[in-house]
C-alpha cells in the first residue's frame, strides 16, 4: 500500500482530537473485522486483546493535548484498506501557528476542520492560507459536529461556499463523535451524495514521485576517513544518483563524475530519492556542507537576492535589516531582510502595508544572503525552496519562508576584479588594517576615548580614520531615526563604510553606541577574521546619567525622547569583547592607551 501524510488543522475547538480518534478507532477495528474474517474467528479483538472503547480513546488524545504533549506536532498512523497515512496534529491555538507550519511542511493533504456551529473563523484562514503556501496539494474542508446543528443541510452548503472560496475543492459534512461521514456514510444526511472523508483521502493521488525530477543531493558532510577516501554524504531530494553519473557541484559550479554509490557501507549501482547516501567523484573538487551536487545539465539556479513569503513565529518582530541565520537544506548563510513588500490581510486578503511583521503574520519580503544560495522556487521544490529563519542572539527560529524567485537585479550586478588588493594597500602602509569598535551606553566617553586612540596613532604615524556616532548622523545616516529598525541600519551603513576602508588599508576607529549583539556581529562578519576589535567602554548607567553632557538623559526621563539606550530602550553588553575599558577605574588617557597597545603599537 501506497503512504499518504496529511495534517488535521483549524481553529480551537473544532474537534480535531475527537476526529483523529474516530479515524484511529475506525480503521483499528476496520483491521481486526479483516483479522477476524480471514481466522474464522467472529470475536472481536482489541489492540490490546479486547474491545476498543472509542470514548477512551478520545480521552487519551485530549488529555494529551492538556499536557502539552501535542503543542508540537503529534503524528498518527492508520490504515485503511487501500493505503497508509500519517496524519499530523496540529494545534489550533494562534500561538502555536508556527506548529502548524511545522506540520504543513511535508504534508501532502490538509484536512481542514470548522465547526458547523460556528462556521469560518479567523483562524480557520489562516491555516488555509498557510496550506497553499507551503505546497499542500489537497485541501478537504471537514464541516463537524454536524450533529448540534441538527444536521442542517443550508447550514453546510453556506459553510462548503467559504471553504471553496479558501481552495477546499472538497466539502465533508461529518462528525468525528458519532462518526457520520467518516467511514461510515451517514443516514442522517441522506440528502449528501459525496464521499466520506476515508473515500475522499482514499480517492487522492499518490505523493509526487520526485524520481522523475533531476538530481537534486544537497551535502550535509563530508566523510574522509583516510587520505585516499573523499564521501559526499547527503538525502537525496530530487531525482536519482548512480555510478558513472557526470555531475556538476553548486555554487561552485565544478564538474565531475560519480565514481562510486554507497547505501550504509553497501555500494550499488543506483540511490533513488529518499535514500540517504554516500557518493564518491573522480575528481578532487570544491564539494563541502551545503555544496548541492545535481545533474549535468539540469542545474538549479543560484543567487542571494530573493522574493519570498514570510510566516512570522516569533512574539519579537522582524527588524528588518538585522542579520538573521538562514537554514535551507544543507545550506547556512546569513540573510538581511528589507522591510516587508505588504502584510497578508487574513480575513480579506488584502495586500497590506507594514513595515515589519508580528508573532503569525504573513508577508511578502525581499532578503539578501551575504553568499549566494543554490535554490530553486518553493512551487518545484520544497526541499531547495522552503528555509527558516533564526534569531543570531536567542538561536530561536522566528520564520519560516519559501521562495518565489531570484531578483532580477541580483543577475545584473557582479564583482568587478581589482588588481590593486586589500593586501596591497595595508603594505604600502606599513600595518595591519583593523576596524576598532567602541560600544558603550550614551556618556560613557567613547568620542574621547576615539579621539584619544586617533591622535596616538597619529603620532606614531600610523593611517586611520574615526567614525564618530553624532558625525555619521549628520549626513550618511541622517535620514534615520532612533527606531530599533533604524539603529540597524545605521550599523549596517557604518559597518560597510568601516569595511571599504579597511580595506583600503586604514585603522577604523568608530564610536557608536551600538546597543544591539546581533549587528556587532553582523559587522564582525564583514571582516576578515581578527580584522574586528570590540571595545566595551564599560559605564554604569547612573555614571553616564550624571554626566548627561548632552542632556539627553533628563529628556528621556522627561518623556520628550524616546528609544533612548538604557531608559526605554535596552542596551546588550558584550558577551566577550576584545578589551573592556572600566572607565571608573582608567582615566580616558590609560584607556586609550590600552586600545593602542591591543593594536601592537
Amino acid at each position: 500500500m501506497d503512504l499518504l501524510r496529511f495534517i488535521t488543522c483549524g481553529s480551537v475547538d473544532d474537534g480535531k482530537s475527537t476526529l483523529i480518534g474516530r479515524l484511529l478507532h475506525d480503521s483499528a477495528q476496520l483491521m481486526e473485522d479483516q483479522l477476524a474474517a480471514l481466522t474464522r474467528d467472529s470475536k472481536r479483538v482489541g489492540t490490546q486483546g479486547q474491545e476498543i472503547d472509542f470514548a477512551l480513546l478520545v480521552d487519551g488524545l485530549a488529555a494529551e493535548r492538556e499536557q502539552g504533549i501535542t503543542i508540537d506536532v503529534a503524528y498518527r498512523f492508520f490504515s485503511s484498506a487501500r493505503r497508509r497515512f500519517i496524519v499530523a496534529d496540529c494545534p489550533g491555538h494562534e500561538q502555536y501557528t508556527r506548529n502548524m507550519a511545522t506540520g504543513a511542511s511535508t504534508a501532502d493533504a490538509a484536512v481542514l476542520l470548522v465547526d458547523a456551529r460556528k462556521g469560518v473563523l479567523t483562524q480557520t484562514r489562516r491555516h488555509a492560507v498557510i496550506c497553499r503556501m507551503m505546497g499542500v496539494r489537497h485541501l478537504i474542508l471537514a464541516v463537524n459536529k454536524m450533529d448540534l446543528v441538527g444536521f442542517d443541510r443550508a447550514r453546510f452548503e453556506a459553510i462548503a461556499a467559504e471553504g471553496e472560496a479558501l481552495g477546499a475543492a472538497t466539502a465533508i459534512p461529518l462528525s468525528g463523535l458519532t462518526g457520520d461521514n467518516v467511514f461510515a456514510r451517514s443516514a442522517a444526511m441522506d440528502w449528501y451524495d459525496g464521499p466520506t472523508l476515508m473515500e475522499a483521502l482514499d480517492a487522492l493521488p499518490s505523493e509526487v514521485d520526485e524520481g522523475d525530477t533531476p538530481l537534486r543531493l544537497p551535502v550535509q558532510w563530508v566523510n574522509r576517513p583516510h587520505q585516499d577516501f573523499r564521501g559526499y554524504c547527503g538525502l537525496i531530494v530530487g531525482g536519482s544518483v548512480q555510478r558513472g553519473q557526470d555531475v556538476r557541484v553548486l555554487p561552485s559550479g565544478r564538474t565531475s563524475r560519480v565514481s562510486a554509490v554507497l547505501v550504509g557501507e553497501c555500494a550499488v549501482e543506483r540511490a533513488e530519492a529518499g535514500q540517504s547516501v554516500t557518493v564518491t567523484l573522480t575528481d578532487d573538487i570544491d564539494c563541502s556542507r551545503g555544496s548541492v551536487i545535481v545533474a549535468l545539465h539540469h542545474a538549479p539556479e543560484v543567487s542571494d537576492q530573493f522574493e519570498a513569503s514570510l510566516v512570522w513565529l516569533a512574539e519579537e518582530e522582524l527588524l528588518p535589516g538585522r542579520g538573521y541565520w538562514l537554514q535551507l537544506a544543507s545550506q547556512s548563510v546569513t540573510a538581511t531582510v528589507q522591510p516587508p513588500k505588504y502584510e497578508l490581510g487574513i480575513d480579506t486578503g488584502a495586500h497590506l502595508a507594514a513595515r515589519t511583521l508580528g508573532l503569525n503574520a504573513i508577508g511578502v519580503v525581499e532578503f539578501a544572503t551575504d553568499r549566494p544560495l543554490v535554490f530553486e522556487p518553493y512551487a518545484k521544490s520544497r526541499a531547495l525552496g522552503g528555509f527558516i529563519l533564526i534569531d543570531k542572539v536567542t538561536n530561536a527560529t522566528v520564520a519560516c519562508g519559501m521562495i518565489h524567485f531570484a531578483l532580477r537585479r541580483a543577475s545584473n550586478i557582479h564583482w568587478q576584479a581589482i588588481e590593486v588588493s586589500r593586501e596591497a594597500h595595508a603594505r604600502q602602509k606599513g600595518q595591519k588594517p583593523c576596524v576598532v569598535w567602541l560600544t558603550g551606553l550614551s556618556g560613557a566617553g567613547k568620542s574621547t576615548i576615539a579621539n584619544l586612540v586617533e591622535k596616538k596613532l597619529h603620532a606614531l604615524g600610523k593611517h586611520s580614520f574615526l567614525l564618530d556616532g553624532d558625525n555619521v548622523r549628520h549626513g550618511l545616516s541622517r535620514d534615520l531615526g532612533f527606531t530599533e529598525a533604524d539603529r540597524i541600519e545605521n550599523i549596517r551603513r557604518v559597518g560597510e563604510v568601516a569595511r571599504l576602508m579597511a580595506d583600503a588599508g586604514l585603522i577604523v576607529i568608530t564610536a557608536f553606541i551600538s546597543p544591539f549583539r546581533a549587528e556587532r556581529e553582523m559587522v564582525r562578519a564583514m571582516l576578515p577574521p581578527g580584522e574586528f576589535l570590540e571595545v566595551f567602554v564599560d559605564t554604569p548607567l547612573e555614571d553616564a546619567e550624571r554626566r548627561d553632557v548632552k542632556g539627553l538623559y533628563a529628556k528621556a526621563r522627561a518623556g520628550t525622547l524616546s528609544n533612548f539606550t538604557g531608559i526605554d530602550s535596552p542596551y546588550e553588553p558584550p558577551l566577550e569583547p576584545d578589551l573592556r575599558i572600566d572607565t571608573r577605574a582608567l582615566s580616558a588617557e590609560d584607556a586609550a592607551e590600552r586600545i593602542v597597545r591591543l593594536l601592537g603599537h
